[in-house]
């Protein structure tokens, strides 16, 4: 394994171990050269998974990218890492299990945005502003009706939330 700070090609594995949900191994890794500690894991795949984008190119899959997508959407939320990692690893499960080796970025993006849903629901609005490519507010309103009626009819057959709020009854506060 290439050392990440000096490029050495002989570092040396310390200690090994399985993560907590046994799926891949965890290994802290030292350099003889620069004395740089690294960590890195060792996991299963299956098979090599293409990316078909947008634009009709043809991409390897990267976890790592995948990965850095969904903590971009759930940075700064009181999430457990946990979780967000058996997230993962259940929508890189499915995409191996599809039995194709080509996936569209479109069915990625849906699976991600079910996860988050399960997980957290702002971090879920983020993901789908950005995947949706949400251009005005009417967007984010719809993302959220997604959220809080799940399984009724869509925010377009139902009143905004706007008008929900003003229509509903204020109690008065004490002493008023």
């Amino acid at each position: 394994m290439r050392c990440p700070y000096c490029g050495g090609l002989e570092t040396q594995v310390r200690d090994s171990r399985p993560t907590e949900d046994n799926t891949a191994i965890r290994r802290r890794r030292i350099c003889p050269d620069c004395g740089g500690r690294f960590t890195t894991f060792e996991r299963v795949q299956l098979r090599e998974l293409m990316v078909l984008k947008r634009s009709g190119r043809r991409v390897p899959f990267e976890r790592e990218k995948l990965e850095k997508s969904v903590s971009v959407a759930l940075r700064k939320r009181p999430v457990d890492n946990e979780r967000v990692e058996r997230m993962l690893n259940g929508i890189v499960r499915q995409l191996e299990s599809v039995g194709e080796g080509d996936i569209t970025s479109e069915t990625i993006g849906e699976m991600v945005m079910e996860g988050l849903k399960q997980i957290d629901d702002v971090a879920y609005v983020r993901f789908a502003s950005v995947y949706r490519n949400f251009r005005e507010a009417k967007d984010f309103e719809n993302a959220l009706a997604e959220l809080s009626h799940e399984g009724e009819p869509r925010a377009d057959d139902a009143e905004p939330a706007v008008e929900k709020a003003r229509a509903r009854p204020t109690t008065p506060r004490s002493g008023e």
